[in-house]
């Protein structure tokens, strides 16, 4: 089968969960003797900046079209509304099959752009840059979400809760789950200076809905009562001053909270071979990448019981679940882990072998293949 992909974000050039999944989808796919093609930005592909990438793809798409003559195209995201349009406007006896991968709501993306709140106290609240998104992007992003999925045969989501979110909000029926998948590609660990010794690790884009503050708080309460291992925030984002102002604000220096900045793929898989523990604070998420990264790797983790994250992370078993925006109990979970060594490594375990029983390429290009199957003899997936 000819499978054609299309993408606004692709590795290594953009650190984006959604074109790391276009990857590790391609290299399952091609594993199981599919020929597959990415169609993204660049020479080939679409032209001019990332944010006009949903009208150059167009052309891009139509050449695709006619010189790949592919049986099913994929498009990912918003960004692939146009290309969807296209594809069914010129497409003849359905062919080829349209399909659209949807990795979040941006309803809920655009809900999630508000203050942290815990107890009646605000932790945190998004800056002018994440205030505009909410007031003049988050339409735009919400109204060709829902083109991408009026138009598709079949859609899907990285989990069962992003599926009734796609459900709800964009207001299209059967959304089938497509698990994210990590193992597809070769990423060579590049160290980092700063990560000597023992670390508490984030990974993500430096946002209001990470929670970040939550963590900081959390980290400050351990802290007042005694020593604890620094926490290193890698990755880069609109949000990153304000949480430099917290850590200082909270007494937290140097030495216990640093900002590596933007970390490649190289690093990030060092800082997550070395860590105590990966904390994932968020308040909204698709089913985030770095879950399954740290989890390949033994590494347990601690994060908010929202969205997709209790679909790959059991409490108990492989890791620690807590309420979101709520210090408290992130600090209860945080020094659990860190006074029993033993727990910690055994969950970290489990988390390895979930992952290689579930969360792998073959996996996400077997349920592909079956969820294309099932609507090509129209049993029941949209």
């Amino acid at each position: 089968m000819r499978v054609l992909l299309v993408a606004n974000t692709l590795p290594p050039h953009d650190l984006s969960g959604v074109g790391e999944q276009v990857v590790q989808l391609a290299a399952g796919l091609a594993a199981r003797g599919h020929d597959v093609r990415i169609l993204g930005r660049g020479p080939d592909g679409a032209r001019g900046p990332k944010a006009l990438f949903p009208l150059s793809i167009v052309p891009a798409c139509r050449r695709a079209l006619r010189r790949f003559r592919p049986d099913v195209v994929q498009v990912h995201e918003s960004d692939g509304a146009l290309a969807a349009l296209w594809v069914r406007a010129t497409r003849r006896r359905g062919r080829p099959r349209l399909v659209a991968l949807l990795q979040v709501s941006y309803v809920e993306e655009r809900r999630a752009v508000r203050p942290l709140v815990h107890a009646g106290r605000t932790l945190g609240r998004p800056g002018t840059v994440e205030t505009r998104f909410r007031r003049f992007k988050a339409p735009l992003q919400i109204l060709l979400g829902r083109w991408s999925a009026a138009l598709a045969d079949l859609v899907l989501a990285p989990s069962a809760a992003t599926a009734a979110e796609l459900e709800r909000d964009y207001g299209v029926a059967g959304v089938r789950v497509l698990a994210n998948v990590t193992g597809g590609l070769e990423v060579a660990p590049l160290p980092v200076a700063e990560a000597a010794g023992d670390y508490l690790l984030f990974v993500g884009r430096l946002r209001i809905r990470k929670g970040v503050e939550v963590l900081l708080e959390a980290l400050a309460r351990l802290a007042a009562a005694g020593p604890v291992p620094p926490l290193l925030l890698a990755g880069e984002g609109e949000h990153r001053s304000a949480l430099e102002r917290r850590a200082r604000e909270l007494g937290l220096g140097d030495r216990q909270v640093r900002f590596l900045g933007r970390a490649s793929a190289g690093q990030v898989r060092f800082l997550l071979e070395h860590a105590r523990a990966l904390v994932v604070p968020s308040t909204y998420e698709g089913m985030p990448l770095v879950v399954l990264e740290a989890m390949a790797a033994g590494l347990p983790v601690i994060a908010s019981r929202v969205s997709g994250i209790p679909e790959v992370v059991v409490d108990g078993e492989t890791g620690w679940l807590v309420p979101c925006e709520d210090p408290r109990a992130l600090a209860g979970a945080l020094e659990e882990a860190l006074a029993d060594v033993r727990t910690a490594r055994a969950r970290g375990e489990a988390g390895r072998r979930r992952v290689e029983e579930r969360f792998r390429p073959a996996h996400a290009a077997a349920r592909w293949e079956e969820l294309v199957g099932l609507e090509r003899e129209g049993s029941g997936a949209r």
